[in-house]
């Protein structure tokens, strides 16, 4: 095969980006920069620009919102369809594809969600900011398996795989949070008319409609819009649209196995013209190729692989640039030690570790749920700190939560050091764990 001299550049800085850690490290990237230039002489720039007006749409029809308002509802609605193809992904043949395995994670999500929110009521149901309880409630995926890639060594592929539908279950209970209780007033007409076309993408997916344009043009320009009218937080459009988009595959892979082969020994049948052109047939030969490649994936799959670096590398640092700006104003004690503030703190920290951890001795002492395989106690324990890195979801609901700018501050001030906190005492837990000898 012959190199480019442009892959010898792009082929090592390819393999960065697709190590886990480096999501992890842009995403820490951007909360760096947020911060730091929220808090420089410049900050006034940064709040201009995300409060920068964009009209899309003609003069009788159109969107008019802020730039902060376009990446939370519309950007993070990417996000929100990410995460709903990877809820159906665990749902139909994952971790949570049956009620056996399903126990354990669900059980632990429900705890470390419960607890999280009742820490902050408690914190704050004398000082009267009560409505902030689904803060701490968020574990950001993306956020703690990056973390585990730096010591995967050191934990076991079970824990990763418990973690990881642990996550999915509480990003579904977020939703369901951001549906049902940040939502100020329903439009039922247009709630109806996004019923409509959700009805439209489940009937074209039975009828085995794989067009990615379809279900972008039905999605975006019916379901998003309709729900984005109808008062309920335009992202969940994102989540619902993800569970309409086929899972199956047109092709059985043992099919699409002696289907390449058969091609591969045509396309060494088609004798080869001089020079670097290729001959009509073998041009016929590779599109089949491609096409039984595509009928051999599902859609959602190939979703879920084209949208990953998006997400990484778009999606969430841009969110973070806009929403981790936190304007550290007089002393950080003081508002660290506010009510918002402490009580996002205690539950994504002390409310997580104890939510996951008791929820799962519970399970399994009543014999309906066991340790991941290969782990110990002290292992699950680290992971559930590490589910108390709320970031990407805590942020987002923050938003919902809060009205005043002072308060969205208190908020973020505790997502962030709660964050921060549960890295560091998850990874050392994990670190220092030592590993089930085999016969344990």
């Amino acid at each position: 095969m012959n190199k480019e001299p442009i892959d010898h550049l792009w082929n090592p800085i390819s393999r960065i980006f697709k190590h886990q850690i480096t999501g992890g490290i842009v995403l820490i990237l951007a909360v760096a920069i947020a911060m730091i230039w929220a808090n420089s002489p410049f900050h006034h720039a940064y709040h201009a620009l995300w409060e920068t007006h964009f009209r899309v749409g003609t003069q009788s029809f159109f969107l008019d919102k802020s730039l902060h308002h376009w990446i939370n509802d519309a950007l993070m609605s990417i996000f929100f369809f990410s995460v709903g193809l990877e809820m159906k992904r665990e749902v139909l043949e994952g971790e949570l594809s049956s009620p056996r395995q399903a126990a354990l994670p669900i059980a632990a999500a429900l705890g470390g969600m419960l607890v999280p929110a009742a820490f902050y009521y408690l914190v704050n149901v004398s000082s009267g900011f009560t409505q902030g309880w689904g803060v701490p409630m968020a574990t950001d995926i993306a956020f703690t398996l990056g973390l585990l890639a730096l010591i995967s060594k050191r934990v076991p592929v079970s824990l990763k795989v418990f973690l990881t539908a642990l996550a999915v279950v509480d990003d579904l209970g977020a939703v369901l949070v951001i549906a049902f209780f940040y939502t100020a007033q329903i439009d039922w007409s247009d709630l109806l008319i996004a019923g409509l076309f959700l009805a439209i993408m489940f009937g074209a997916n039975r009828l085995g409609v794989r067009s990615y344009l379809f279900y972008l043009i039905i999605g975006f320009f019916g379901l998003w819009m309709a729900i984005l009218f109808s008062g309920i937080h335009a992202t969940v459009a994102g989540v619902l649209a993800a569970f309409t988009i086929p899972s199956r595959t047109k092709v059985p892979k043992q099919h699409a196995v002696e289907e390449f082969k058969d091609l591969s020994k045509q396309l060494k049948k088609v004798n080869d013209l001089p020079g670097q052109f290729v001959a009509e047939e073998q041009i016929e030969v590779l599109e089949n190729i491609k096409h039984t490649s595509n009928q051999a994936a599902t859609v959602s799959q190939r979703l879920e692989y084209v949208l990953s670096p998006v997400i990484t590398f778009l999606v969430m640092p841009i969110f973070a640039l806009a929403n981790a700006g936190v304007s550290l104003e007089g002393s950080l004690l003081t508002t660290f030690l506010h009510p918002i503030s402490l009580g996002v703190f205690s539950g994504l920290l002390l409310g997580k570790i104890l939510g996951v951890s008791v929820l799962s001795h519970l399970l399994i002492a009543l014999g309906w749920g066991e340790l991941p395989k290969n782990s110990t106690w002290l292992q699950l324990y680290g992971v559930a700190a590490l589910a108390g890195v709320g970031f990407t979801m805590s942020l987002f609901i923050s938003d919902l939560a809060f009205s005043e700018a002072n308060f969205k501050t208190y908020a973020k001030v505790g997502v962030l050091f709660a964050s921060g906190a549960a890295a560091c005492i998850g990874l050392g837990i994990l670190y220092f764990a030592k590993p089930k000898l085999a016969g344990e």
